[in-house]
């Protein structure tokens, strides 16, 4: 797979810079043509003439060399490559790519770049998980720049956690994963939903399902990988928007049926929200407050099946329609009457999944382990 391919290997400075010895070396062992760029701390920790021995190719790394520059130049250093792969990547240069700067030949070749970026992360734990760090991830997730690690274990500083970058398999395996072009689903429409729905009680209440989102975003961005136009309408999460994806940020489940109805036409429409099945009859404008007189009473109202209209829709139905459902037990026999009744509005197919159960006394929720799914024709 990685035959003939030409990557571009940035080596920033960190201990872990001594496996990307190895990583290159396992690249032109399958094939691949490497060439590296090494920023000024890596030449603390490896040696431009091992990696110019084993990549077999000049090592760069001044950004005013005329001689570079007028041979080859940062621009077409990233130009000429299939992918940018930076391993390590430091907490220095993941803020200075979030942030778009260019005051060294690695961040400035970067920038120039068109070309797919995988990071392979590599820190101290603490820094690993400092909020500016993970922020500065979530921006260039949002970019379409792709993550392989890090793993956990012991690190060099001597503690143990988050922040061993990815062995260099690892790499090599999510390289080749990067390089895998597969656009089947080019010009076909898709549509996800995601996340949970808010339901108002009043202005600071509300009723809701427990949902991270990240079932819904992960099939949003794989489908756009595949090469879907994908609109991604969700609830609200802490997921960041997958690369190549419409969001459509809603409340309700109101909101969200109204979202997908505007997204039609489409080809395939994957429904994995969860969606709240109430939602109270007139929500007050003020805060309901305590009066001594017991709890209000709170008329619930049964929201639209977001699932049925959209399969039910006559000119504009999507060929295919996939819908997930929660159940806290007996999934066979809870789902078959409900799958039995979308089955003849034509939805396809319905999956279930184990409802996640909260301990009362903990706060802890917890996911079954088993597992099962109920399939209905088109």
């Amino acid at each position: 797979m990685l035959h003939d391919r030409r990557i571009l290997l940035i080596i920033s400075g960190g201990i872990a810079a001594y496996k990307s010895l190895d990583l290159i070396r396992r690249l032109r062992t399958a094939g691949a043509g490497v060439r590296c760029v090494m920023t000024e701390a890596a030449h603390q920790f490896v040696t431009p003439l091992s990696v110019a021995s084993l990549s077999e190719d000049k090592v760069y790394g001044d950004l005013f060399s005329l001689t570079d520059e007028s041979e080859m130049g940062h621009i077409r250093l990233s130009r000429e490559a299939d992918l940018v792969v930076v391993a390590p990547a430091t907490a220095d240069l993941i803020a200075r790519m979030a942030a778009g700067m260019a005051n060294d030949l690695a961040s400035t070749t970067l920038l120039a770049s068109d070309k797919p970026v995988l990071i392979a992360p590599a820190m101290n734990a603490m820094m690993w998980a400092h909020p500016a760090t993970q922020a500065n991830l979530a921006t260039l997730a949002a970019r379409g720049v792709r993550r392989v690690g890090p793993n956990t274990g012991d690190l060099a500083c001597g503690e143990v956690g988050s922040g061993r970058m990815a062995e260099p398999f690892e790499i090599v395996a999510a390289i080749e994963d990067c390089l895998m072009v597969d656009r089947r689903l080019a010009g076909r429409r898709a549509l996800v939903t995601s996340g949970p729905t808010r339901e108002p009680i009043d202005p600071v209440r509300y009723i809701s399902n427990h949902s991270s989102g990240k079932q819904g975003h992960a099939i949003a961005a794989a489908l756009a990988r595949l090469g879907a136009e994908t609109v991604l309408v969700s609830g609200p999460t802490q997921e960041p928007t997958p690369a190549g994806v419409r969001l459509v940020a809603v409340e309700s489940a109101a909101e969200m049926l109204e979202a997908c109805e505007a997204a039609l036409p489409l080809d395939v429409a994957v429904m994995a929200a969860a969606v709240s099945d109430w939602r109270v009859a007139s929500a007050s404008a003020q805060k309901l407050k305590k009066d001594g007189q017991g709890a209000p009473a709170l008329a619930l109202i049964e929201n639209p099946d977001i699932l049925a209209t959209i399969a039910g829709r006559r000119n504009d139905r999507p060929a295919l329609v996939i819908g997930f459902a929660a159940e806290t037990n007996d999934v066979v026999a809870t789902r078959s009457p409900n799958a039995r009744a979308r089955a003849a509005t034509g939805s396809s197919p319905t999956t279930c999944r184990p409802a996640r159960a909260r301990s009362a006394a903990t706060g802890i929720r917890s996911t079954s382990s088993t597992r099962a799914g109920l399939m209905i024709g088109r």
